[in-house]
């Protein structure tokens, strides 16, 4: 997942197409990454350019802008664009910045998008039959009208000469990553500790969407459930408890899910724990058995197969790139939780 094509080892030249009201954060992000590559490796590799769809300079979220921008025309050779968007992008993509993003994708230039940039790529039909993602508050509306677009949950998505990213410091880990393609690991890992980032995500790494902001808040009983099963990972509610814990039958709890998430309770519960599992493989000292044990499991055996299962490689496969992260060399032994947490009655 996420394996960036040879081309964009090639990528030094760097555009990057700032929309009004753009999401600052995710634009310095993405730069400070190419100006640590620059400064530790001693050479300037990579250069980059702002660039607005008529040169006059754009004002971000915060009110701040660049004093200097340019157009596409002006801005000289460049290998890749990213469209950098914001609370408000669809106020800007109009036809001229969609015709804009449609010539630089016929110069055969890479293109991608931070935050809700994408969102303008999505509407320049630039992404039809394309992976990518876009920040959760976005992405519900977009897949709903644009059912040739891929659309994933993870922090960022690289699908041949398309990159996107969501928002906040998501633009770091995706730029590290086109770093790594061109310079390797070792660049990388110094960009890292000059961050002090604990630990670069990848591929596998998802955005935490609220279950509310994915269905609507009409699905308010789904939404209860699910609060329910990330309350109670130590100790596993079933499918029965659950449902009558929110006052409905097994039937109506399983087409529920079946309808709006397209699984089944016990399969969504399983990717839950595991997905806090992952956080505490990569975040966290505890040991592998007391992982298990945090995340429900009934033996260290069960959590390495339903872990592989999902992510492709074994818990303890998942903490060999992390040297920072080490396990306790007394593991606990396995026990169910003395409590659960129960939905308010209120």
């Amino acid at each position: 997942m996420n394996e960036v094509p040879a081309t964009l080892g090639a990528i030094r030249r760097i555009g990057f197409l700032t929309l009004n009201e753009y999401t600052m954060i995710a634009l310095s992000s993405a730069i400070e990454v190419l100006r640590m590559a620059n400064r530790l490796s001693g050479q300037p590799h990579y250069s980059w350019t702002i660039l607005t769809p008529d040169g006059r300079s754009a004002s971000s979220s915060n009110g701040l802008s660049f004093a200097d921008a340019k157009t596409y025309d002006d801005a000289g050779d460049l290998d890749m664009v990213l469209v950098c968007g914001g609370t408000n992008v669809e106020k800007f993509v109009n036809d001229k910045v969609i015709n804009l993003l449609r010539r630089i994708a016929h110069d055969g230039i890479v293109l991608g998008g931070l935050c809700t940039g994408t969102y303008a790529l999505v509407k320049s039909g630039l992404l039809d039959g394309y992976k990518c993602t876009v920040h959760w508050e976005n992405m519900a509306g977009l897949r709903e009208f644009h059912s040739r677009v891929q659309f994933q949950e993870e922090l960022f998505v690289i699908d041949r000469d398309r990159v996107t990213c969501t928002g906040g410091i998501a633009p770091v880990d995706m730029m590290l990553s086109v770093v790594k393609c061109a310079f390797g690991k070792t660049l990388v890992a110094d960009i890292s500790n000059q961050f002090i980032l604990e630990r670069v995500r990848d591929g596998f790494d998802r955005q935490h969407i609220p279950l509310a902001a994915r269905l609507g808040f009409s699905h308010s009983a789904l939404v209860d459930i699910a609060a329910l099963m990330e309350a109670n990972f130590e100790e596993p509610l079933t499918a029965v408890e659950l449902a009558k814990l929110a006052g409905l039958s097994l039937r109506q709890v399983q087409r529920m899910f079946q309808v709006s998430l397209e699984t089944t309770p016990t399969k969504y519960y399983l990717q839950l724990r595991l997905r806090r599992a992952r956080e505490l493989l990569l975040q966290s000292q505890m040991s592998i058995t007391q992982i298990a044990i945090s995340c429900g499991f009934q033996s260290t055996c069960h959590f390495s197969k339903s872990y592989r299962a999902l992510y492709g490689r074994t818990p303890r496969s998942e903490r060999q790139p992390h040297s920072a992260v080490t396990e306790f060399s007394a593991p606990l032994p396995l026990r169910k939780a003395t409590s659960r947490v129960r939905m308010s009655s209120n």
